[in-house]
């Protein structure tokens, strides 16, 4: 059985984006494995489709986003929707629970949770556990760590930053 493509996360600092791309080997090759990882990595870094109660981060904006494959993608192969709603915190200022829209932090962690979900209802994963930390007044990070029955857990971290509070 083949594997995936491995995904490479980046951060590069001092631009705050996360680059995702292809791991290469030294032979110029396309690096397999880590299957897992790659496969959370594009869960967590595309992006869900909001559904319709949802406030967009840009008020003029009417595009949802969301990939048209999801639409009936457990109908037509068995699978999942695929992405998470983090983008919809692009240019949200960081709140408390007391807040209208409720904590920053409850709903980083909630629509990390969600698109983790997928993971365990259809056994790839035993135990997923997300945690979202605001590591300072303009950044929250989010730890993921996946459980694979008696295999050694796997620990990822997302960065999400808030660089333009009070817009």
């Amino acid at each position: 059985m083949a594997s995936d493509i491995r995904f490479l996360q980046q951060l590069d600092f001092p631009a705050y984006a996360v680059e995702l791309d292809w791991l290469m080997t030294d032979q110029n090759l396309i690096a397999d494995g880590y299957d897992l990882q790659s496969a959370v990595i594009v869960a967590l870094g595309s992006d869900a489709r909001a559904p319709d109660d949802e406030e967009l981060p840009d008020p003029d904006a009417t595009d949802r986003r969301g990939w048209w494959g999801d639409l009936d993608a457990q109908e037509l192969w068995g699978g999942w929707p695929v992405g998470c709603l983090l983008w919809l915190l692009q240019r949200a200022k960081i709140t408390g629970p007391l807040a209208k829209q409720g904590s920053t932090l409850g709903r980083a962690e909630g629509w990390t949770r969600d698109a983790m979900k997928p993971f365990t209802t259809n056994k790839i994963a035993s135990r997923i556990d997300v945690l979202a930390e605001q590591i300072d007044t303009q950044r929250i990070d989010v730890d993921v760590v996946i459980y694979r029955g008696p295999e050694p857990a796997i620990e990822l971290r997302y960065n999400d930053l808030w660089e333009e509070l009070g817009k």
